[in-house]
């Protein structure tokens, strides 16, 4: 059985002057977006924003399971997603995503939580989806 998610966007206008809205299909998220938001530092969000908060939360969740699952039950995981959007001839492309992990996990040592980090990093839904992308991992064990 398929678990199935949704949002929804509108855009309005052209590229440059045109407006976009979104929300999530849970309605826990409704905001706007832009070209400013997006290439320059305007306000709203932008897809590259949203992706990183969906990596971020998948990875944090993937690594919080296998170390519970591995008997080792992390105190907190908290991880930051970048996602690097970089002009590409006359468009755009996402070249990497930088993940940075910090997690307290009582009892565990530096190499078993480094293994831990790595089979979240192929396990999570998110960095599946994204394979085609580099993804790098920075992940702290902190006591």
């Amino acid at each position: 059985m398929a678990i199935i998610r949704s949002s929804e966007a509108e855009w309005k206008g052209d590229l440059k002057e045109g407006k976009g809205s979104l929300k999530l299909g849970s309605g826990a998220f409704s905001g706007q977006y832009g070209f400013k938001s997006r290439f320059e530092n305007g306000p709203g969000t932008n897809p590259e924003e949203l992706i990183a908060a969906a990596h971020s939360a998948c990875y944090s969740m993937a690594l919080s399971h296998g170390l519970a699952s591995g008997g080792h039950v992390p105190t907190s995981v908290k991880t930051t997603a970048k996602v690097f959007l970089e002009q590409d001839g006359p468009g755009f492309t996402i070249t990497h995503i930088d993940l940075k992990t910090d997690a307290v996990v009582p009892g565990i040592d530096e190499a078993t939580f480094k293994k831990f980090a790595e089979e979240a990093k192929k396990g999570c839904p998110i960095s599946k989806v994204l394979a085609a992308t580099k993804i790098n991992l920075d992940a702290k064990l902190n006591k």
